[in-house]
């Protein structure tokens, strides 16, 4: 008589929810090769993990080999419920923080590239008003592009997140902190970087880098009125273009400010090639209560201002 075949019945162990992690990492990148710099571990340690995986729960979760990495509908599956157990453990450890007089528990929270230099940014002076508070809070950081950060928030993957705020989400709580402006700038090798005397047309003429990452639609209509002949996928690929001297681009001021006070940018025309760019803070609505992410919320409110 064939041994009856033994299934998984819930039990998750530590080991477990690290193998679902590693699984996660792997559906999220795409692969194992790209999982292996995410995760800062040896592609055979994730085969492994994902093998045992499998193992564990008597099916398999992907196909992977020469037509590359692809989900089955079993994987797809359990990617989903990874989703829906960590998402449950997160409430279950804000609920539990809820019941101490101290803050203990984590804050992950989302940030669009190149806010650090933003004189007016007080991202970090909340971050270090929380730790002070909760010395216990573990603060989990991840540079994520908007859209990134947006579904982390509604996925509750990630508690907050700091995005230039280009549409309205539904589902997504915004809190508008500062504006962010920017210039179109050439650097010191670019024809237009010595005349005296420019004109609109001698700047829209200009080879241009564009941006193609999500923007307002006043920003993109801007856009259009130049001569778009590159682009990047975020403010420092258009400030490698720009240095080449054969591009200007928009960049933010506080983004640029050392490289123009270094004689190395300026900006073109900026009373009239400039745009505004207003960031905010985003929480999921309807989420839980949760005193960690509470408290951050109000030291960064309280903190920030609109420029």
């Amino acid at each position: 008589m064939a041994k009856e075949k033994k299934i998984f019945r819930g039990d998750i162990s530590n080991i477990d929810l690290r193998m679902l992690r590693i699984f996660k990492a792997v559906v999220e990148c795409g692969g194992f090769a790209a999982a292996e710099v995410a995760l800062n571990i040896s592609r055979s340690a994730i085969s492994v993990a994902v093998s045992d995986l499998e193992k564990r729960l008597k099916m398999t979760l992907c196909q992977r080999g020469r037509a590359g990495f692809v989900l089955t509908d079993e994987g797809k599956g359990v990617y989903e419920s990874i989703l829906q157990l960590f998402t449950s453990l997160e409430t279950f450890k804000a609920q539990v923080n809820g019941m101490h007089a101290h803050l203990i528990g984590d804050l992950n929270i989302g940030i669009a590239d190149n806010l650090v230099t933003m004189e007016h940014m007080h991202i970090s002076s909340a971050l270090a008003a929380l730790k002070q508070q909760g010395p216990e809070v573990r603060i989990n950081i991840k540079m994520a592009t908007p859209r990134d950060i947006e579904s982390g928030v509604i996925d509750g993957e990630l508690h907050v997140g700091v995005v230039p705020q280009v549409r309205t989400l539904p589902s997504i709580t915004y809190h508008e902190l500062y504006d962010e402006v920017a210039h179109l700038y050439c650097c010191d090798g670019h024809p237009l970087f010595d005349v005296a005397q420019l004109s609109k047309g001698m700047v829209t003429s200009a080879d241009t880098v564009i941006s193609n990452y999500a923007q307002s639609s006043k920003v993109k209509e801007i856009e259009q009125h130049f001569n778009d002949t590159a682009e990047a996928s975020d403010r420092e690929g258009i400030a490698f273009l720009i240095f080449t001297g054969a591009y200007i681009g928009f960049l933010p001021t506080h983004y640029a400010k050392h490289w123009v006070e270094a004689g190395r940018l300026k900006a073109l025309m900026p009373e009239e090639f400039n745009y505004k760019t207003t960031y905010a803070a985003i929480t999921r609505q309807g989420a839980r209560p949760n005193r960690v992410l509470d408290t951050f919320m109000e030291k960064l409110l309280s903190g920030s201002k609109r420029h």
